[in-house]
């Protein structure tokens, strides 16, 4: 990740959480994420993992996608390959770029690539507030939504369910490539 987008990043979940009056204690309980530890990403001392990213945006009643806009967030509306920003996960190597220009608008695209044999897992609040669908670009993917399992190739594309917990496994051969549409759930 840019040392602009951290530093980005950290000030969208500060302000997100000032925005809402929480102290760091009543996020830190809301998430399940230590108050120290919530406190070195938004000062940008910590370099959050994904799942660590989803648990706060959920605590806030966002969507950790909707976070990363806010952090990306500068009004362009012609955002080029070589602009987009990307941000991986140092825990997994999972690659998330910002396809869509942060316009704030109601469609959000994002391209997402996994290393082979990785495997993530959210809780169910962290897709509450958004529908999402998901195109298969490259590679395999076992996504569990639930108690629904789904095993996915190139061209496949599943509208997500109500929000349950998910989990996504990339064979231990080859990585994955897919996009995501999200939008708000209606509400």
């Amino acid at each position: 990740m840019s040392d602009d987008l951290s530093a980005a990043l950290a000030a969208a979940l500060l302000d997100a959480r000032r925005a809402q009056g929480l102290s760091a204690g009543a996020l830190a309980e809301r998430s399940g994420v230590s108050r120290a530890m919530i406190g070195k990403v938004e000062r940008g001392e910590a370099q959050p993992t994904a799942v660590l990213l989803s648990r706060l945006a959920g605590a806030l009643g966002i969507t950790l996608s909707a976070l990363m806009a806010r952090a990306e967030a500068d009004g362009r509306r012609l955002l080029r390959a070589a602009d987009q920003p990307v941000w991986t996960d140092p825990a997994t190597g999972y690659r998330r770029r910002a396809v869509s220009p942060p316009t704030g608008g109601p469609l959000e695209l994002v391209e997402v690539s996994l290393p082979a044999g990785t495997e993530l897992a959210y809780p169910a609040d962290a897709s509450t507030f958004v529908h999402q669908q998901l195109w298969m670009l490259d590679g395999r993917l076992r996504l569990t939504e639930g108690e629904a399992e789904h095993e996915l190739g190139p061209g496949d594309c599943l509208a997500f369910g109500p929000p349950a917990p998910t989990a996504f496994r990339v064979p231990a051969d080859a990585p994955c490539r897919y996009l995501v549409a999200l939008t708000n759930r209606a509400g």
